[in-house]
């Protein structure tokens, strides 16, 4: 296969394993990823699985068409990309062997030797020359090994990115990308998010036109769908809204227990009821469902004065992967003595941010009235925000909604007749309460100043702290004039026609304007409250927030220059230029600061 004029692909596809890693089922098999770099010096990128080794060698000799390869290069040293490094030097002994000098330790304890006379020890920022192209590696610890690296191609925009970006299936396979890619990372990656947030990190400094796994589909298009995957996955924030229910049931009581709550849910509008019978079910799936959806429900028995194994097993690979930013429900049952909850609730205590629901369901051996109204309050708490959405169950008129206005950062939507809009403010404030009114301040070079100084009325969403930087970057570093914001978002629709967000906000107001003031650069729309829903009790998104824990931290370091406050953008020189305008935030020179 190629991958550009002179990167070639020469990997094997293996459909005879049955469990990857020991574990994992993968019913369409696994491919094992290697490449050739041709050029005036010809590197070999990684091995394959030991069992492939004369189809592999056989691949490379195809390519090469009679001239011998100068370097292999190892970015991983699991057994399935590293097993044939013996092989290669057999067939191939004047070439030499590039890696990390973590990965030279683990070649001694396979194979005995670390090969001395043919190392290039390679690490942060060493760069090999082939002649047309130049290799920039980049060390990758702990994705998901020590010795990790990765390595960028600058002449083709290639990252080869070692066991990251990889998915389960063999390449002939046609199956949707991201299903087996989460389970491959959660399973596999999981446990590391903040290792690959930090590879995330120095990889968005690179210009990639393809990214060249060692498992799995070379990626050529769409490379921002698969990196926000990554970067969802790598900060443990849910990736779609929905419910989880993973249960173990003995004699069937608890399920029946399940499916009704699952029932409860449905009507009570969450967009996605998940039922796993932990018993039964690929243990790895259930995980990254629970990893996969906003809310987990865990129900099981009491079993020998704890939980059932099936359950135990299941919450221990929840926490051994750092499972966090979950609300997390339990029901309990238990003929004598329930001890379910307070089992399953002390395994998370090492867990970050996970919120507890209020209601926990106990079951004394079968459902009875007590417990199923129990189900009742438990499906009200967990489906709050999913009743608040909807037009048929939603309270309209919920002017708490003004609680949640502070010194926040908010999405202010609106409408130019042909598509909809949204901006970032942080300058929304209630006036009076007699009557209600909104004061909202938008910069007059805006679009959305345009569009809503023409229609008289806007949505205010306010934004909770579990929105990600993808919001701030959509809604507040791209004009709605010549973007369309919407274009990746299926919005909700309030009474006056306009979109709200629906996800990470805890409320929103729909609000006509009544008086306009102008303030030279900016504009105040003093407003009315015509529609006020309060979603969740999460709290409001504050500049200090956004500031400390959403915002990426710039890399400055090595760096001379300006940095803006508001995006991360460095303008590197000795002055800062007085009209300078951020290229990303499209903020001035005041909101720049001097990197020190």
């Amino acid at each position: 296969m190629k991958i550009t004029n002179d990167i070639k692909y020469i990997g094997v596809n293996d459909k005879n394993v049955d469990l990857f890693e020991g574990q994992y089922v993968v019913p369409n098999g696994i491919s094992y990823n290697s490449y050739v770099i041709l050029d005036e010096k010809i590197a070999v990128m990684d091995t394959v699985d030991a069992n492939f080794t004369h189809e592999w060698l056989d691949n490379l000799q195809n390519v090469l068409e009679g001239r011998t390869p100068d370097y292999l290069v190892i970015q991983h040293m699991e057994p399935d990309h590293s097993a044939n490094i013996v092989s290669f030097i057999k067939a191939y002994p004047q070439a030499k062997i590039v890696s990390s000098a973590k990965a030279f330790a683990m070649m001694k304890n396979f194979f005995g030797t670390d090969f001395p006379e043919k190392q290039v020890v390679v690490g942060e920022g060493s760069t090999l020359s082939l002649g047309k192209h130049l290799l920039n590696f980049v060390a990758a610890p702990m994705v998901h090994w020590p010795e990790v690296i990765v390595t960028y191609d600058s002449t083709d925009k290639v990252l080869f990115s070692a066991d990251g970006f990889g998915k389960f299936g063999a390449l002939d396979t046609q199956e949707e990308w991201a299903c087996e890619a989460r389970r491959y990372y959660i399973g596999i990656v999981g446990k590391y998010g903040a290792q690959v947030q930090n590879l995330l990190k120095k990889a968005a400094g690179l210009d990639i036109q393809i990214i060249c796994p060692l498992h799995g589909p070379v990626l050529t298009e769409n490379l921002g769908y698969y990196i926000n995957l990554y970067d969802t996955w790598s900060s443990y924030r849910p990736e779609e809204d929905g419910i989880v229910i993973a249960y173990t049931s003995v004699y069937g009581n608890t399920k029946k227990a399940v499916m009704l709550l699952a029932e409860k849910l449905k009507q009570r509008g969450c967009p996605k009821v998940v039922v796993n019978d932990l018993a039964r079910c690929d243990m790895a799936e259930a995980v990254e469902d629970a990893f996969r959806y906003s809310k987990i429900v865990l129900a099981t028995t009491t079993y020998n004065a704890e939980i059932f194994p099936h359950m135990r097993e299941f919450i221990n690979h929840l926490t051994e992967r750092a499972f966090q930013n979950r609300t997390v429900a339990f029901i309990e049952n238990g003929s004598w003595a329930p001890l379910a909850a307070k089992v399953m609730k002390e395994m998370f205590a090492k867990s970050k941010n996970i919120s507890f629901a209020e209601n926990t369901v106990k079951i004394l051996s079968a459902l009875n009235d007590e417990s199923t109204l129990q189900l009742d309050n438990l499906a009200d708490e967990l489906c709050k925000e999913y009743l608040a959405l909807q037009d048929s169950t939603a309270n309209k008129n919920d002017l708490t909604a003004l609680f949640k206005i502070g010194y926040g950062l908010y999405v202010v939507t609106s409408n130019d007749g042909k598509k909809d809009n949204g901006i970032i403010v942080n300058t929304v404030t209630q006036v009076t309460n007699t009557p209600n009114r909104i004061a909202v301040t938008i910069n007059k070079d805006s679009y959305s100043h345009h569009v809503i100084k023409q229609t008289g009325k806007m949505n205010i969403n306010c934004l909770s702290e579990e929105a990600p930087f993808s919001v701030f970057e959509n809604f507040g570093f791209v004009s709605g004039r010549n973007v369309d914001k919407f274009a990746n978002i299926t919005p909700l629709r309030s009474d006056n026609g306009l979109a709200f967000l629906p996800r990470y906000i805890n409320s929103f107001m729909s609000l006509k304007v009544e008086q306009y003031v102008d303030l030279d650069t900016h504009g105040m729309f003093i407003c009315s409250i015509t529609e006020s829903r309060v979603i969740s009790d999460k709290n409001t998104m504050t500049y200090t927030y956004y500031q400390d824990n959403v915002k990426p931290k710039p890399q400055t370091e090595g760096k001379k220059g300006y940095v803006c406050k508001i995006c991360g953008w460095i303008y590197e020189g000795d002055t800062l230029p007085e009209d300078i305008v951020c290229p990303l935030c499209k903020h001035g020179a005041s909101d720049f600061e001097e990197i020190k």
